[in-house]
């Protein structure tokens, strides 16, 4: 009974082995995947202008979905990178007697959220920012108004 057992499985795995080989057509490089074009091509992003502008200056766009960090709405090109002992974005948003609070043409002061160490003490609000939350740039872009890559219905 095992040996017919045996044999059936056998022929059957040849049989799917033996039509996979007949196939006329596979799946084009094209197929594969998410994107629609070849997995051999890299996509490039069209090319934009950054503005460049100074803080204040620039409309605040939208987050791109709901609870994303917010973009940064102006140039950082002379404010990075952040390292463990500089963080020029502390120097306009660190105040922390304005957390919590929307101040009306003052820089938008840290959220509470980055003041909390969520892990050790989730209830408590310190007066220093988190060292998770120290690098700013990890989450936060500056933003532009750019096509992206693959399109996001999320």
């Amino acid at each position: 009974m095992k040996t017919k057992i045996i044999t059936i499985t056998l022929a059957a795995c040849f049989s799917g082995l033996m039509t996979m080989a007949q196939a006329e057509e596979g799946i084009s490089d094209s197929e594969v995947g998410l994107s629609k074009e070849s997995v051999f091509e890299t996509p490039t992003p069209s090319a934009f202008e950054y503005k460049g502008v100074m803080p204040g200056t620039d409309p605040i766009y939208d987050r791109a979905y709901p609870g994303a960090p917010p973009q940064i709405p102006h140039n950082i090109e002379l404010m990075t990178p952040v390292r463990a002992t500089i963080n020029y974005c502390m120097s306009c948003h660190g105040n922390a007697e304005e957390v919590g609070k929307q101040l009306q043409g003052t820089p938008t002061p840290i959220p509470p959220s980055h003041y909390t160490d969520q892990r050790n003490t989730p209830d408590k609000v310190g007066k220093k920012v988190v060292g998770a939350r120290y690098v700013c740039t990890q989450c936060h872009v500056p933003q532009a108004d750019v096509k992206p890559l693959v399109n996001n219905t999320f």
